[in-house]
């Protein structure tokens, strides 16, 4: 999935941060899964694109995605990822 999303230009970079344990209620029950957590490093301009790639590729009926929007940072690694988002797969 990582590769797919940064492939088609819809992320800069995904981290995948391993190791994760998720306890949830699903379909009236309570579910533990050993997940995978990535950080996709994307610009809002590709949220929709992502969103559909997301859903094409995860095995989840309702893979969760939430958004965190930066206000500022480092002025050269924002533009990397403006850069490396540009122009087709």
């Amino acid at each position: 999935m990582a590769d797919t999303l940064v492939e088609r230009r819809l992320a800069a970079c995904v981290n995948i941060v391993p190791g994760i344990e998720s306890v949830y209620r699903w379909q009236g029950k309570i579910e533990h899964s050993g997940e995978l957590l990535l950080v996709i490093k994307t610009q809002s301009v590709a949220l929709e694109g992502l969103q559909h790639c997301l859903r094409e590729l995860h095995p989840y009926d309702v893979p969760e995605l939430i958004t965190c929007n930066i206000g500022d940072g480092l002025e050269e690694y924002l533009n990397w990822i403006t850069t490396s988002m540009e122009g087709s797969p």
